[in-house]
């Protein structure tokens, strides 16, 4: 399979001192949107990931402007903020459940790594304030965040058995969502598909990887392989469209496609693959991420090599032409895991 080189140059374009930019226009960072944790949460993520791939010393840099925005972002009380305007004043006074699960996962990440002490230690002190608050989530995707940030933190402690505990809590509970909404032909956590569909057989793929619970690796193969169902439509990954979605017993929306849908199958994919040894979810991850360059209902390639950043999605007439930091970073993250395989059978 022939994928591009890994180009960042518009990942440092989007960033400044603060974080990285919200959104952009065509390819211009939109500074009056500002910046949100998800993105940033996301963004350290793919600089950890690089950096551990490459050992590449010279992201070091965005490493910690990524990091030193998510200690800004946090609350006195652990919670985090999500939104911040171009003039560094808080927008929102608390943000979303989503928000705090992608930074306890990116912070996990970083804890993981084989960045310096401390930076490990900044991330597991962000970590640590926030899980108090993982008992109050109410979305499973927020759950599944949480449960991939678990399995980083246990990488790193693996001598803290609480975290254990803590990750078989949440699974039981995405488990419980599953046996609650699922049918022989709805093999699914709620009633509906949304965004960022991948994420939660991930986790419980993570979590059987980390638990040997083997209810947690057939729900996850069940529950990936609907998504599959859904998503590959005459050979071509098609993710439902957040317009409208995709409702039981309804018709699934088939545009807008975004390109964090992509991602997350490639992720989720790659493993099941790692974790089950099964040839067809590292080929299911190149098919979905074939998605990127082309390979999809509209036939337009989503990557734009010119610039390094990707579009932010495809719509009825084509390609949304704004490169934003969602599609940007979704995108690299994809990206990097295929390089992560290539360098594990190299």
């Amino acid at each position: 399979m022939d994928l591009p080189s890994i180009k960042l140059d518009f990942l440092k374009s989007l960033t400044d001192d603060t974080g990285i930019i919200q959104h952009a226009k065509f390819a211009t960072p939109k500074r009056k949107e500002g910046y949100t944790t998800d993105d940033n949460a996301r963004a350290l993520m793919a600089c950890v990931k690089y950096h551990q791939i490459y050992d590449g010393s010279e992201i070091e840099k965005l490493i910690d402007v990524y990091l030193s925005f998510l200690l800004h972002m946090q609350r006195p009380d652990g919670r985090m903020h999500n939104f911040l305007s171009y003039h560094r004043g808080f927008e929102d006074k608390v943000g979303s459940e989503d928000c705090m699960g992608r930074a306890l996962w990116a912070c996990g990440r970083t804890m993981s790594s084989n960045l310096h002490t401390e930076k490990k230690l900044t991330s597991k002190e962000i970590f640590d304030k926030v899980f108090p608050w993982v008992p109050d989530f109410k979305s499973p995707r927020s759950k599944a965040f949480a449960i991939l940030g678990l399995c980083h933190y246990y990488k790193a402690h693996p001598q803290d058995q609480n975290v254990i505990l803590n990750m078989k809590a949440l699974a039981d509970q995405l488990l419980n969502n599953y046996k609650l909404e699922s049918s022989s032909d709805w093999r699914w956590f709620e009633s509906y598909l949304t965004y960022v569909n991948g994420r939660l057989p991930q986790a419980l793929f993570k979590a059987y990887e980390n638990t040997n619970v083997k209810k947690y690796l057939q729900t996850a193969k069940e529950s990936f392989d609907f998504l599959l169902g859904v998503g590959m439509i005459d050979q071509k990954f098609v993710p439902v469209g957040n317009n409208g979605w995709y409702r039981k017993g309804r018709e699934r929306a088939m545009y807008d496609q975004q390109s964090i849908e992509t991602s997350c199958m490639v992720e989720s994919a790659l493993d099941a693959f790692r974790v089950t040894g099964d040839e067809k979810y590292r080929r299911t991850a190149e098919d979905v991420f074939d998605w990127f360059l082309g390979n999809n209902s509209q036939g337009v390639v989503v990557y734009n090599p010119e610039t390094g950043g990707c579009y932010d999605g495809i719509t009825p007439e084509g390609l949304n032409l704004n490169q934003g930091a969602e599609s940007t970073v979704s995108y690299l993250l994809a990206r990097l895991e295929l390089a992560a395989l290539k360098k594990s059978c190299s």
